[in-house]
């Protein structure tokens, strides 16, 4: 923290230090600015505010740089699979193989949902949407298990391990139990020998008699949950952060992360884009009317750009090729991948796209490969908090570990001055 930066108001000036990160990126701290001279920064949104220092993710939007724990999301993708890369984020290495196996026994001991959490589930509103059931029955699960929703911040870090374990295990339970509720259908077991992915299609769509799991489904859905494992400081995990640094438990944690995803702006974009391809799909156009409409601001081009890469996102290379693997391993074809690809094609090569850098993004390409396998639309976004709970807990892992104070961010205040109270009878 040797480089200074000064700040001069009026006839004042005041010493800023500057942080330096690993991947020499910079910030300027203002911990003290408002002590020192009576201001405070204002940054909408926090788009340029680094609110934390985190050893989980390293993200260069400018360069498409994703990295887990310093490992490349590509060299992860090709080598590695979501449990192995749960154990990465949590625990900051990749495990061993015998901690691994460990992992894996604990994850299966806890895919099966108690009795009364999956009472609570069949019990919700038929009109909740399926992240709605997910939070609450986040919520009853930590009911469940009292010794490891303790909001004793000593204790939850003590039984950690094993809240991780339970929470990763039971999302697709919870998700599954959901949707067999939804379409009147009798909650079904997980398999007595499937792997994590197998056992959430099957729990989601088995019925008496079927073959078992196409290995190349699940391993595409493998793929999908381990690319959205984590994604630094975005709106659901800073909320996870956020409810973290009151001393809540990681149930209720990432309970608030799920309700943050849920929004259409941050875990509901991959529905956008399958909307947005059927649309054109039933509209009998190829691509080329709508890339011209978005042109003219008439429409929207879903699934192209991202807030934080300014360059092609790393996550979608990777599905591109997925998607074509799982389309094959079903046997099927689907008119609108050949939109996608048809709008991927164009949009690279228009200086319109090229200028404004509008890539395509991870939820390009993720939600054909869910809807060709079955997904219904409104469940996409659980998929996504399935595939992004490890990074949450492993956010929630850091904030009790350091300590730190509560989070309270500042505002500028741009509401009436005093006024006197006018009794009903003045007003």
């Amino acid at each position: 923290m040797s480089d200074k930066a000064t700040l001069s108001l009026g006839d004042t000036t005041y010493s800023l230090n500057v942080f330096t990160g690993t991947e020499n990126e910079q910030a300027l701290d203002v911990r003290q600015l408002r002590k020192d001279s009576g201001l405070i920064t204002f940054d909408d949104g926090y788009g340029n505010t680094g609110s934390c220092e985190s050893s989980v993710t390293y993200i260069d939007g400018d360069k498409g740089i994703l990295r887990y724990r310093g490992y490349d999301i590509a060299e992860l993708a090709k080598k590695s699979n979501f449990l192995e890369v749960c154990l990465l984020l949590l625990n900051g290495e990749l495990p061993s193989k015998e901690e691994l196996t460990s992992f894996e026994q604990k994850v299966a001991t806890f895919q099966n949902l108690p009795p009364e959490v999956l009472q609570s589930v069949q019990s919700m509103p038929a009109g909740l949407h399926p992240m709605g059931s997910l939070g609450s029955g986040l919520q009853a699960l930590g009911g469940s298990f009292p010794h490891l929703c303790t909001n004793d911040r000593a204790k939850d870090l003590e039984n950690f391990d094993d809240a991780a374990a339970l929470i990763i295990a039971s999302l697709p339970a919870l998700a599954a139990a959901n949707h067999r509720k939804m379409t009147g259908e009798d909650y079904k077991h997980p398999l007595s020998s499937g792997n994590y992915c197998e056992n959430f299609l099957s729990m989601m769509f088995s019925q008496e008699g079927d073959s078992p799991i196409n290995p190349s489904l699940s391993k595409a859905l493998d793929l999908i949950f381990l690319l959205h494992a984590d994604h630094e400081q975005n709106c659901s995990t800073s909320t996870c952060r956020m409810i973290a640094s009151g001393g809540a438990n990681p149930f209720a944690s990432l309970a608030g992360a799920v309700s943050a995803l849920w929004g259409p702006l941050h875990g509901g974009a991959n529905m956008a884009v399958i909307n947005m391809l059927n649309d054109i799909h039933q509209s009998g156009d190829d691509g080329s009317k709508f890339i011209q409409s978005a042109k003219e601001g008439k429409s929207r081009l879903m699934g192209f750009g991202h807030r934080v890469y300014r360059n092609y996102d790393p996550r979608a290379k990777i599905l591109k090729s997925a998607c074509d693997q799982a389309l094959e391993a079903l046997g099927v074809s689907s008119p609108i991948l050949d939109i996608a690809r048809r709008l991927e094609e164009v949009a690279l090569q228009d200086p319109y796209f090229i200028d404004r850098k509008l890539y395509p993004n991870v939820d390009f390409y993720s939600g054909i490969i869910l809807q060709a396998m079955g997904f219904p639309t409104n469940t996409f976004t659980v998929l996504f908090a399935i595939g992004r709970a490890p990074g949450w807990l492993a956010h929630w892992k850091e904030i009790a570990q350091t300590g730190k104070k509560i989070h309270r961010p500042r505002q500028i205040y741009q509401g009436s001055n005093l006024r006197d109270y006018k009794t009903i009878e003045d007003r």
